[in-house]
């Protein structure tokens, strides 16, 4: 299932306490229901809340795919956060 939602500009996820599962948890989903939502447990959506080192950049991206963002922003923030 993927939502469509207003994605926040793709810098907006470097900078400190703002994540991809912090957003949706505003939207009022919980942890289990974002662990559904990208396949993955809630074990490891707690982690990747917690910033944890060992969370996969593959469940990050996939948090910001389910988020709504298209693969050009994925790209830019990624690009973004290696130039810095």
């Amino acid at each position: 299932m993927k939502v469509n939602l207003s994605v926040p500009a793709a810098s907006t996820y470097s900078q400190e306490g703002t994540s991809p599962v912090n957003t949706l948890k505003s939207l009022g989903y919980t942890q289990t229901e974002v662990a559904d939502l990208i396949g993955s447990s809630q074990s490891r959506v707690a982690k990747m809340e917690a910033g944890d080192p060992s969370v996969s950049v593959d469940l990050l991206i996939r948090t910001l795919l389910a988020l709504g963002a298209n693969r050009r922003q994925v790209g830019r923030a990624i690009g973004s956060s290696l130039s810095q």
